[in-house]
């Protein structure tokens, strides 16, 4: 055994005890990013068979060293959020599903379901699938949504002809237009990712939205809800039930009113947080399916991970995954197509 003495006053300097005779180690504050990835083909098929040396990782367009691959499947903390404002016909089809929705998730996972209106409300906490759960989606049954339209109230159908901005006829009764209901689906998914955000780091967390997509008047911004989802690795998945899953409806939705809220705000979630989906479904049997896909694609994701030393300055940290597929035939067309959060906002510094 060959052993070399280093010399007087090269080796590191011993700390000394404290009163208790204690030595400590100097903390060295770090960031483990974690990038949930979901990489599908040309025909919209999970790729599975990839190694760390497929992946490449780009903070701010530098390249990051990967201390960490997985491509086994996570147990998930899910939060179910599913919003009781839509259409009474949308909502009837949802609710014929959630025996299915439960099917979707595996004895490891952990669920806790939320419903939304005007106010947010916890129906059942963090629990696995079970009676319990059976019992929370049993209440969703005596809920009942909005009707087809709102009543004709006001306007030239509600009171006769108008001349110069009044009634043609004066004793027409004079009716009020009712105010606008809420929609606060900003508030639900906030909600819902600050529970998250205290489950088990171990686990991949996820939020699992059923909704038309309507927002309006929630206290949160979309700008703040997303900084909580990007700083807790939280990935968003949507079900728009509603009549933006129409493909003329769902381009219109994407016009953002002033002071009218958005019509469908849901793929600006799915799309930051990265790996999610929106599935635009009308029938029962198409919910059903959107179920079993989004759990899959959620338990199967590669994982990728590396750190970040310190605290980066300048707040927000941009993401780009690239994979390297040199089998590929089409020089136009990527062989596969991928998913991951856009950023991350580094985690303060404990003080």
């Amino acid at each position: 055994m060959n052993l070399i003495t280093v010399p007087e006053g090269g080796a590191s300097r011993e700390e000394a005890p404290d009163e208790n005779g204690i030595y400590h180690i100097p903390p060295v504050h770090v960031n483990q990013i974690m990038v949930p990835v979901t990489v599908k083909d040309e025909s919209g098929h999970l790729v599975n068979g990839l190694t760390y040396k497929d992946f490449s990782v780009l903070e701010n367009g530098k390249k990051q060293k990967l201390n960490f691959f997985s491509s086994s499947p996570f147990a998930l903390s899910a939060a179910v959020v599913i919003d009781v404002g839509m259409k009474d016909v949308d909502l009837q089809k949802v609710k014929h599903t959630l025996a299915s929705l439960q099917g979707a998730f595996s004895q490891f996972d952990e669920l806790s379901i939320y419903a939304y209106t005007n106010t947010v409300g916890q129906l059942a906490d963090w629990q696995a699938v079970g009676q319990r759960l059976s019992d929370a989606f049993d209440q969703l049954a005596e809920v009942s949504g909005e009707n087809n339209g709102p009543p004709v109230t006001s306007g030239p159908f509600s009171n006769g002809p108008y001349i110069n901005g009044r009634p043609a006829n004066p004793a027409a009764p004079t009716v009020y237009a009712p105010v606008q209901k809420a929609q606060v689906l900003n508030d639900a998914i906030l909600r819902a990712a600050l529970d998250l955000a205290q489950r088990p780091r171990e686990r991949r967390k996820v939020i699992f939205v059923i909704s038309d997509g309507r927002e309006y008047r929630s206290n949160a911004s979309y700008r703040d809800v997303l900084r909580v989802l990007l700083s807790n690795n939280i990935i968003v998945y949507a079900i728009n039930a509603g009549g933006n899953a129409l493909p003329v409806f769902n381009q219109l939705s994407k016009v953002h009113l002033p002071r009218a809220g958005y019509s469908d705000i849901l793929p600006k979630y799915v799309n930051a947080t990265g790996g999610g989906e929106v599935f635009n479904v009308l029938t029962r049997t198409a919910i059903e399916d959107a179920y079993s896909t989004a759990m899959n694609q959620a338990r199967n994701q590669y994982t990728l991970g590396y750190i970040m030393p310190g605290t980066p300055p300048g707040g927000y940290r941009d993401i780009e995954v690239l994979v390297d597929r040199p089998n590929c035939r089409s020089s136009i067309r990527p062989c596969v197509n991928v998913w991951s959060k856009s950023g991350y906002y580094p985690v303060p510094r404990a003080k």
